[in-house]
């Protein structure tokens, strides 16, 4: 994960060029400033690997929660290589926060297993919303880029 130390959207490996590679991505539109720059920088990167857009299938749903069955739905279609899950759950002042935000990574490393496929979470989980603007194409890159060069690595595998 980006960090105010490192911005891992400087990617140090070569990208991976799939140009037949399919891509799901569930993004979450809670905090659609944030995850919407996310899935602009997943996208991105993705076309640059070679993807053109009529093989990344989008599903947008209500929130970070909702992600899990997303990217369950995305992971069982037999065309689809990888999944990314982008989602954005800022802390607040009750432990809904603690609970989302565990639910969400069991959630997604479970369709990862489920399906032995990629699907990568690109969940951010800032305590404030500058740190998440910051991590969604701000000053510490782009998680959603981070996200698809790792599907990308993970389906090269």
């Amino acid at each position: 994960m980006s960090s105010k130390d490192k911005n891992l959207s400087s990617f140090s490996g070569k990208l991976p060029q799939l140009p037949n590679a399919r891509i799901g991505i569930a993004v979450a539109e809670w905090n659609e400033e944030v995850t919407f720059a996310l899935l602009d920088g997943a996208k991105t990167l993705l076309k640059q690997a070679g993807i053109p857009e009529s093989q990344i299938s989008v599903i947008q749903v209500p929130g970070s929660f909702e992600l899990i069955l997303a990217s369950q739905k995305l992971a069982q279609r037999d065309e689809i290589d990888g999944v990314i899950a982008l989602g954005c759950i800022i802390q607040g002042e009750t432990r809904h926060f603690d609970f989302i935000c565990q639910a969400v990574a069991t959630g997604i490393s479970d369709v990862n297993l489920k399906y032995d496929k990629p699907v990568i979470f690109g969940v951010l989980t800032p305590d404030t919303q500058q740190q998440a603007l910051d991590r969604a194409g701000g000053k510490y890159g782009n998680k959603g880029e981070e996200a698809a060069y790792t599907v990308l690595r993970m389906i090269e595998l």
